[in-house]
């Protein structure tokens, strides 16, 4: 009764990977290597085989208890539940005595001598947290990789291995296409028991990463419905989705081959005073209007913005050069003369970053305006 009190405890107060790692752990209830009445010291395997001393370890009670678990596994003549508890206490034996070479060497020889020992998902987990133990991540990731790829998965009082070594992966692993598959793996077969928010937006992260541009999108577009998730890393994730989706179903006809020739069209209506002609050239997404101390802060558009009501028995004028602060990628063209609170408005154009699309990528956009003085 209180080896599982104990269980329940580790179930309620752990994260998950810490959970696994110390439900893997846990003594079984009731079972002792030294409880069985095996004499010792015993030099040998019950079928004459010598126990290799490289695996003797500790000390002289530690020892004599490995020598004991070795005893019970050659007892065991199949594979199955009675060789799994014996190995168990071994791997954890060794853990508790951070000899992680001689659990990896132990455990890896166990999976290549028995390859369809059921319970190989384990001892290979196993073999890859004691490689994190001696700092060796890319090692064992290799191992998590091979997990999930090649071998079922366990569950562990509640808890899957399988999605044990997923986490571990997508944190492990800086390759971007694997990073896909991972996170893919994480949505199809454990969509119930992650934050599937975070994770369409990660998938997402990492289909960028590859240039696949359509896959982006498409997560991004299903990251949508969970908007207000925390996403670690990523503040203003939901913008950023929101931004990107729109614009790819938007029809993009607002757009300029050039900064230059965008400037003078914008420049051409305001000497006209015409309003429609500066809508046709605005963006008819993502569009901004805020003063430059929202600027951290605020990437909120306008849709309703009327850039006629702000007109009205006003001339438009404009600085005959862009703003100092201009560069390859944005640019600040200062106007003045504006009706309402604030006459001076920078109209902030940009150049478009979209690969999805050739045609529309490097082209430019008048994308928002920043009310007041530049500061």
């Amino acid at each position: 009764m209180q080896g599982i009190l104990k269980i329940f405890r580790i179930i309620r107060d752990s994260s998950n990977w810490n959970r696994l790692i110390l439900l893997l752990l846990l003594p079984l209830p009731g079972f002792s290597a030294l409880s069985c009445n095996i004499e010792s010291p015993i030099p040998a395997l019950q079928n004459g085989d010598a126990i290799d001393p490289y695996y003797i370890t500790g000390s002289e009670e530690t020892r004599e208890t490995i020598r004991s678990l070795f005893i019970l596994l050659a007892d065991e003549d199949s594979v199955g539940m009675g060789q799994f508890t014996v190995i168990r206490e071994i791997a954890n034996t060794y853990m508790k005595q951070k000899e992680y070479s001689k659990l990896i060497n132990f455990l890896t020889n166990r999976v290549n001598l028995y390859p369809d020992d059921p319970y190989n998902t384990y001892y290979l987990f196993m073999t890859a947290y004691a490689y994190i133990q001696k700092d060796a991540y890319p090692v064992a990731a290799l191992f998590f990789d091979r997990i999930i790829k090649n071998y079922p998965d366990m569950t562990i009082l509640g808890e899957s291995i399988h999605l044990a070594c997923l986490n571990q992966l997508i944190t492990l692993v800086d390759n971007s296409e694997q990073q896909v598959w991972y996170y893919e793996e994480l949505i199809s077969r454990f969509s119930d028991r992650i934050d599937l928010g975070a994770t369409y937006f990660m998938l997402a992260q990492a289909y960028e990463k590859t240039g696949e541009w359509s896959g982006a999108i498409r997560a991004y577009t299903q990251y949508l419905p969970f908007v207000g998730t925390n996403v670690p890393g990523f503040s203003n994730a939901d913008n950023y989705a929101k931004q990107l989706v729109d614009f790819n179903n938007s029809a993009k006809n607002w757009t300029f081959d050039t900064l230059g020739a965008l400037v003078n069209a914008i420049k051409s209506a305001l000497d006209a005073g015409s309003s429609s002609r500066l809508e046709q050239y605005r963006a008819k997404v993502n569009f901004f209007t805020r003063t430059w101390e929202q600027e951290a802060a605020d990437d909120s558009g306008m849709s309703d913005f009327n850039l006629s009501d702000f007109m009205r028995q006003s001339r438009i004028r404009y600085s005959p050069d862009l703003d100092a602060g201009s560069n390859a990628n944005e640019a600040y063209l200062r106007t003045y003369g504006w009706s309402q609170y604030i006459s001076t408005w920078y109209l902030y154009f940009r150049k478009i970053y979209f690969p999805q699309d050739p045609e529309i990528h490097g082209r430019w956009e008048w994308a928002g305006i920043y009310y007041g003085e530049k500061f």
